[in-house]
């Protein structure tokens, strides 16, 4: 049998994640999220008669009318990486203009000023 994928909702009821599989009309529980896709899976394949292995599911999780939690936050994870790609990419630009600036004799207080940084950032950020 061929992997096959299957939409997953996930609800809070109680003390317990719901876990339901609407194309197959099945439901299962889950204490904590950590254990839903694998409940999941297990109960698809339970009821196809296949192997675990066979089966992806794609998991969407509702809390008190949030939508795809899951998907808000992979996108609050994504938005946390460019963050701190930009973040880095800052600190390099801040480093070779101090750097270049240092260079060209301006103070390094003035350095800081220029930079928007303590002077002591700014002696760091020429020390690099």
């Amino acid at each position: 049998m061929s992997r096959r994928a299957y939409e997953v909702k996930v609800t809070r009821e109680g003390r317990w994640w719901m876990v339901r599989v609407p194309e197959l009309d099945e439901l299962t529980q889950a204490r904590r999220l950590s254990e839903v896709e694998q409940m999941a899976r297990e109960l698809i394949a339970l009821a196809n008669d296949s192997r675990i292995s066979d089966v992806d599911v794609t998991v969407t999780v509702e809390v008190h009318g949030l939508r795809d939690v899951i998907g808000e936050a992979m996108h609050i994870r994504q938005v946390r990486e460019q963050a701190a790609q930009l973040e880095a990419e800052a600190q390099e630009l801040s480093r070779h203009l101090a750097s270049e600036l240092s260079k060209a004799d301006v103070p390094v207080r003035d350095i800081g000023i220029v930079l928007g940084v303590s002077y002591q950032r700014a002696h760091q950020l020429i020390s690099h």
